[in-house]
């Protein structure tokens, strides 16, 4: 593997000085990819508009074909930053318009790129901010293949469409969980609740293995709902954990999000030990794992 940097006329930042992951890595057998560090693109999944695409100009690398905003990440930058990032440089996405649903990964060994699948949360319309962009367009995922399609985005988008349908969910019994750690839960239930929610924070920013929900292979993830009772009620809710506040009978609220979240097409999991409550949450459609396995993926 060598590094290159870009010739005249091929893709690099368009302000400001050139940043040093803006290269080519050339393979052993001579093919170059974009991105010393990598590159990562986001897959911005509208749920009226479809699939934000861009149209590359003529230019660049396999230009006139259709693909992802993204590029070189940055040194040290995370692939979920990069794509995100990418993404606003290239198509004016803006911040907070995109919950991440899951990260694909194409690695070489010697060069990776990381798509970065994402729910729109926060509607907007795409603007062209770099030259790199002869148009931006959202298309209906069935109708993506109707487009001369960059070579690497035809590839994945064969993996990634299956995927779209796919939306899991994890729903915590917080009182469960944090009465299997013995670690004074009893003398302050409410302080006990917000360091389990402080813990599942880092999960929503890290994402979870695709074994731990049973899912394709990559990282995802899932939306979280955890339910509080009693002394417990009132705490706050960490940027992406929605918290109910069970007014009576914990196990009723975990029943009702569970029915809820099946109902939108979420694919569910119910973290809780307590039998009866398993039963009750399988029955309305729910995948149930034990406290232990929630404790073993939090940091």
């Amino acid at each position: 593997m060598t590094i290159e940097p870009p010739a005249p006329g091929e893709p690099r930042r368009p302000f400001g000085p050139r940043d040093p992951g803006d290269a080519w890595v050339v393979a052993p057998d001579g093919a170059r990819y974009w991105g010393r560090f990598g590159a990562a693109g986001l897959l911005a999944l509208d749920a009226e508009k479809g699939v934000l695409l861009q149209h590359r100009v003529s230019w660049s690398h396999f230009g006139d074909t259709w693909a992802l905003p993204g590029g070189a990440r940055h040194e040290g930058e995370s692939a979920c930053d990069g794509a995100l990032r990418e993404a606003q440089e290239e198509a004016g996405v803006p911040d907070a318009a995109i919950r991440p649903r899951l990260l694909s990964v194409f690695d070489l060994g010697y060069w990776s790129y990381t798509t970065l699948v994402g729910d729109v949360v926060v509607p907007f319309d795409p603007e062209i901010t770099d030259p790199e962009s002869r148009e931006l367009a959202w298309v209906a995922p069935e109708a993506i293949v109707e487009r001369p399609l960059h070579p690497g985005f035809a590839s994945s988008w064969q993996a990634l469409e299956p995927l779209l349908g796919l939306r899991p969910a994890v729903v915590v019994d917080a009182a469960n969980v944090v009465g299997s750690v013995p670690d004074g839960w009893w003398r302050d239930r409410a302080g006990a609740a917000s360091r389990l929610l402080d813990r599942i924070a880092v999960l929503v920013a890290t994402g979870i293995p695709s074994e731990a929900v049973e899912l394709p292979a990559h990282t995802w993830f899932p939306e979280w709902v955890v339910a509080v009772e009693g002394q417990a009620r009132g705490v706050e809710a960490p940027d992406g954990v929605e918290v109910v506040e069970a007014e009576g009978s914990g196990d009723d609220a975990i029943v009702a999000a569970t029915s809820r979240l099946v109902a939108a097409g979420r694919t569910v999991t119910v973290v809780t030990s307590d039998r009866g409550l398993a039963e009750r949450v399988t029955g309305a459609g729910a995948a149930v794992r034990g406290t232990r396995w929630l404790l073993d993926l939090l940091p």
